[in-house]
C-alpha cells in the first residue's frame, strides 16, 4: 500500500498524538508499505528528509511552540497541506490517505481524497471530538460544528484508540463510521528491570484538566504526614498550566523538580522512567493516553483515575482513583512507598499487558486489516 499519512503533530512536535502518528507510520514501512507523512516544520525543521523509511514532508508554519499549537496556526498549515499534496500527487500514487485528528487534519483530508479518488481514514484523538475537552476546545467546537459534520460524513472509517472515545464520537454523529484501535508503543522503548527507587514521575502537557495540580496537593500532604513519604517527584512537559503549578509548589516542603519539555527520544525521558517507580497521571479527561503506555513499558507502578480512557490502557495492573482527589491520590501514593513488594508486582503485570495488548506489530497489523478493504473497494468502483 502507498500510504499518505496527514497530522499536524509528528515528534519532535506535538504530544501523545504524534506519537501514535510516528509509531504507525514506521510500523506500515516495516510491514513492507509506502508511507509519506505530510506535517507542520518548526523553525529550521523544515523540508523532506527518510526517518527510518517514512518519507517525511515538513511544511514552512507559524507554530510558535514544540508541544502545541492553536487554530490560527492550523489553519494556514493546513492551506500549505492542499497545495503540496497536490503537486507531491502528480510524481507519486497514492492508495490511501490516513489522517490523524478529525480537525484539521481530515478536513483538509476530505478534499485530497475526493481529487485524487482514494479512500480516508482517520484516527480521532479526543480534542478533536465534541465533548471530550469542553474546557479548551468548547467553542471552537460550537464555532466549527458544521465544519466536524461535513468532515465526519466525507470519512470512509474513523479509527478510535478507546471505546469511550466511540462512544463521544457516536453521540455527536450516530451515522458516523467508527471502529477501535487501541494506540501502540514499542516494548524496547524502556528497560522495565532497571533498579528503581520510589520516585514519582508525571509526563503531561501542562493543562489544569491534566490534575497535575492534585498530584502535588498529595505529595505536600504525605510529606506533612511523615519524612519517609517526602520522595521525589518528577515533573516533564510544557503548557500554559506549568507556572501555576510551580506557584503552587513554591515554598513547600517537597523534592519536586520541573523539567520542562524534554525530548521523547532524550536519555533523559529514559533515565527518568527507568529510575523511578511511580508514574502519577490524573486527569479529569482522556481518551487512551500515550503516556500511561510508556509507564507501562518502563514497569512504572501507575496510579491514575477511574474515568475516561485511561482506565481502558490500564486494566487491572494499576490504581485507580477519583479525578480531582488529592486525598485518594496521597492514599495510593503511600501505600506505593511502603509497599515495595507491591510496586515491582504492579509494573510486572503492567509491562505483561502492553507487550500482550498494545505492542506496534499487533497494532499496525489492525490498522492494516482496515486499509486494505477500504482500497480494494475504491479499486473496484474505479474500474466500474
Amino acid at each position: 500500500m502507498n500510504i499518505l499519512v496527514l497530522t499536524y503533530e509528528y515528534p519532535p512536535l506535538g504530544g501523545g498524538g504524534g506519537k501514535v502518528a510516528l509509531g504507525l507510520a514506521e510500523g506500515l514501512v516495516a510491514n513492507g508499505h509506502s508511507v509519506d507523512v505530510v506535517t507542520m516544520g518548526f523553525k529550521t525543521q523544515v523540508g523532506e528528509t527518510v526517518q527510518n523509511g517514512v518519507r517525511v514532508h515538513r511544511l514552512k508554519s507559524l507554530r510558535a511552540k514544540p508541544e502545541s499549537c492553536h487554530i490560527g496556526e492550523m489553519v494556514p498549515h493546513e492551506a500549505s497541506v492542499l497545495f503540496y499534496v497536490l503537486k507531491l500527487a502528480k510524481t507519486r500514487r497514492f492508495d490511501i490517505i490516513h489522517a490523524h485528528f478529525i480537525f484539521p487534519d481530515a478536513f483538509t483530508g476530505s478534499f485530497l481524497a475526493k481529487r485524487l479518488r482514494i479512500p480516508l481514514i482517520c484516527t480521532a484523538h479526543g480534542s478533536d471530538v465534541p465533548g471530550y475537552n469542553p474546557d479548551r476546545f468548547q467553542f471552537q467546537h460550537v464555532l466549527l460544528k458544521p465544519v466536524w459534520h461535513y468532515t465526519v460524513r466525507a470519512i470512509d472509517l474513523i479509527t478510535s484508540p478507546s471505546e469511550h472515545l466511540r462512544k463521544l464520537i457516536l453521540k455527536s454523529r450516530p451515522s458516523a463510521k467508527v471502529t477501535v484501535i487501541p494506540n501502540g508503543y514499542d516494548p524496547a522503548r524502556f528497560d522495565p528491570n532497571t533498579e528503581k527507587q520510589p520516585g514519582i514521575v508525571v509526563c503531561t502537557r501542562m493543562f489544569q484538566r491534566k490534575g497535575v495540580q492534585y498530584i502535588i496537593d498529595a505529595a505536600v500532604r504525605i510529606a506533612k504526614e511523615d519524612p519517609k513519604y517526602r520522595i521525589p517527584l518528577h515533573i516533564l512537559g510544557e503548557g500554559p498550566y506549568l507556572q501555576n503549578l510551580r506557584d503552587q509548589a513554591a515554598g513547600k516542603d517537597i523534592d519536586i523538580t520541573f523539567h520542562g519539555w524534554v525530548d521523547n527520544d532524550s536519555p533523559e525521558l529514559k533515565a527518568i522512567y527507568e529510575n523511578n517507580a511511580i508514574f502519577a497521571f490524573t486527569s479529569d479527561q482522556e481518551n487512551f493516553p500515550v503516556n500511561l503506555l510508556e509507564a507501562l513499558c518502563a514497569g512504572n507502578a501507575i496510579i491514575t483515575t477511574d474515568s475516561s480512557g485511561g482506565k481502558e490502557v490500564v486494566g487491572d495492573c494499576a490504581l485507580l482513583v477519583p479525578p480531582q482527589n488529592p486525598e485518594a491520590i496521597a492514599t495510593q501514593l503511600k501505600r506505593l512507598i511502603d509497599d515495595a513488594g507491591f510496586r515491582r508486582q504492579l509494573g510486572q503485570d503492567g509491562r505483561k499487558r502492553l507487550e500482550d495488548n498494545f505492542s506496534w506489530k499487533a497494532v499496525t497489523q489492525q490498522f492494516e486489516d482496515s486499509m486494505r478493504p477500504l482500497i480494494e473497494a475504491n479499486e473496484r468502483k474505479q474500474q466500474q
